[in-house]
C-alpha cells in the first residue's frame, strides 16, 4: 500500500512542511526511546555495545553507520564506559534515569484514559472484539505501559479480557458496553457534550474541522464537493454498521469519523497508517484506506518520509506545534531537548567498578525486551538530512532538523 506510486504521486502537491518537520524529530525520539526502554530492562541498567548490534534494525541505524556514533550524539542521555577486559558498556546518565521515571509516573497517570480509550475502540469493532497484537501496536500512541500484552490488559476486567481463539491467537473482548463513552470527540466539542449518557449511537450530522496548507486552492478545487460532504449524514462510529454498504456515501463518512476518532485518541494525533489498516474488518472500513485519506486532506495529511506512512489530524496542529499537549507529550519534548551535542567526541573512559557484571553472561533479550521490539516502528532514515548522518562529529541538534529540510526542498 505504502510503496503505490500512485499514493506517491496524488500526495507530493498537498505537503505540509510543518508536519513533515514533526515526523523527522518523531524519527530522531524513536530511536532515543527505543534504546532507553532496552537499556532500562537490563539487570543493571547496563548493557554491553555488542548486544545493541542484535536492535540493529529496530533502532533503525543502517550499516556502515555504528549505533555507537549515534550514542556519542546524545552524551546527556547515554554514556560509554570500558571495564578493564576492554569491553564497551553503554548506560544512561542521571537526567536519562530521571527521566524514564517521570514516564512511569505518567504513564500510570495516564492509565485512566488508556482504558476508555482500549474499551471505545472494542466498543467501535463489529464483534466487540479484537486481536491483542492489533490493539498492542497502538501501546506507544495511547500512551500504554510496556507490559501492555502481559500485565495491563488482566488489570480492567470490568472493562474487558483477554481470551484465545481455536488457533490460540489473543484476543481482546469487550465484557461491558459503557454508554457514557458511546460519544465520539467530535461530538464532544462541537455539542458541548461530556458524555454519551441518555444518547443511543445512531446517525450524526456533524461538520469535520478542516485545515489545508497554504496552496491549496491553487492547486486544488473541490470546493463543492467538500461541502456536500460535509452536510452528509453519516453513522456514528459507535453504531451497528453491518447492514452499510461498501463503497457508499455513507460507509465513506463513517471511515472517515472512525480514523477522526482513532487519531483524537492518540497523545500526538499521529497514528502509522499500516497499523490503521490492520483494523479494516473489524471497524468495518474500505480496503484503500489511503485513498481515502489522501482523499480528505483537510481533515487528515499524510506524510510519506520513512519506510511507514503516518497520517495526522490536522485540526490538532498549529504549524509544527500540536496545539492542546497532554503531560506525555510535554515529556517527549523534554526528552529531544537533551538529544544533541556540540564539539568532539570525548574519550571514551574506562570504568573498572564493573568486576562483579563482567562475569554474567550477556542478556539475549527477555520477554519485555521482545515487546519493545514488536512494538518499535521501523523508520529509514533521510539520507538527505545531515541531522541524522552518523558517519562524522557534526553536531546534532534537534532545532536544525526544520532548516536541513526546508533546505532540502529548496533543491528539490
Amino acid at each position: 500500500m505504502t510503496s503505490s506510486r500512485r499514493v506517491q504521486d496524488r500526495s507530493k502537491y498537498k505537503r505540509i512542511h510543518h508536519l513533515e518537520i514533526v515526523k523527522e524529530k518523531w524519527k530522531i525520539l524513536s530511536k532515543v526511546l527505543f534504546l532507553m526502554e532496552v537499556i532500562k530492562k537490563e539487570t543493571e541498567m547496563v548493557i554491553p555495545v555488542r548486544s545493541l548490534y542484535q536492535y540493529r534494525k529496530q533502532i533503525n541505524i543502517p550499516k556502515p553507520h555504528k549505533i555507537t556514533d549515534f550514542i556519542e550524539k546524545c552524551p546527556k542521555l547515554f554514556e560509554l564506559y570500558k571495564d578493564q577486559r576492554g569491553t564497551l558498556w553503554c548506560g544512561m546518565t542521571k537526567e536519562a534515569e530521571d527521566l524514564m521515571e517521570e514516564e512511569e509516573m505518567l504513564v500510570e497517570e495516564q492509565s485512566i484514559k488508556g482504558v476508555e480509550y482500549v474499551t471505545r475502540i472494542l466498543m467501535m469493532s463489529v464483534d466487540k472484539r479484537i486481536q491483542l497484537d492489533k490493539i498492542s501496536h497502538f501501546r506507544r500512541d495511547f500512551g500504554l505501559p510496556i507490559d501492555f500484552r502481559n500485565k495491563w490488559v488482566n488489570q480492567y476486567p470490568q472493562h474487558f479480557r483477554v481470551v484465545k481463539s481455536k488457533d490460540g491467537v489473543e484476543i481482546l473482548e469487550l465484557v461491558n458496553w459503557n454508554p457514557a463513552w458511546a460519544i465520539t470527540e467530535l461530538e464532544k466539542k462541537a455539542l458541548g457534550l461530556n458524555d454519551g449518557i441518555g444518547r443511543e449511537p445512531g446517525v450524526l450530522s456533524l461538520s469535520f474541522p478542516l485545515k489545508f496548507p497554504s496552496n491549496y486552492k491553487k492547486v486544488y478545487r473541490y470546493g463543492g464537493k467538500i461541502d456536500h460532504f460535509q452536510k452528509r449524514s453519516y453513522f456514528s462510529p459507535y453504531a451497528d454498521a453491518r447492514e452499510l454498504k461498501a463503497g457508499s456515501l455513507e460507509f465513506d463518512k463513517r471511515a472517515v469519523a472512525i480514523m477522526h476518532e482513532l487519531l483524537s485518541f492518540s497523545i500526538e494525533k499521529r497514528l502509522v497508517t499500516d497499523h490503521l489498516t490492520h483494523f479494516r474488518r473489524e471497524l468495518v472500513m474500505p480496503q484503500k484506506l489511503m485513498r481515502l485519506l489522501l482523499k480528505h486532506f483537510g481533515i487528515f495529511y499524510v506524510s510519506e518520509r520513512g519506510k511507514r506512512f503516518s497520517v495526522f489530524l490536522t485540526e490538532a496542529y498549529e504549524g509544527s506545534e500540536l496545539i492542546e499537549k497532554c503531560p506525555l507529550v510535554v515529556w517527549k519534548d523534554k526528552v529531544l531537548s537533551f538529544v544533541g551535542y556540540r564539539g568532539k567526541k570525548k574519550k571514551i573512559p574506562t570504568f573498572s567498578d564493573l568486576s562483579d557484571m563482567e562475569e554474567r553472561d550477556l542478556i539475549e533479550g527477555d520477554t519485555e525486551i521482545e515487546n519493545i521490539c514488536a512494538d518499535f516502528e521501523e523508520e529509514e532514515i533521510m539520507d538527505s538530512l545531515e541531522v541524522v548522518s552518523l558517519s562524522n562529529d557534526d553536531e546534532l541538534e534537534i532545532s536544525h532538523v526544520g532548516n536541513e529540510y526546508r533546505a532540502t526542498n529548496d533543491t528539490t
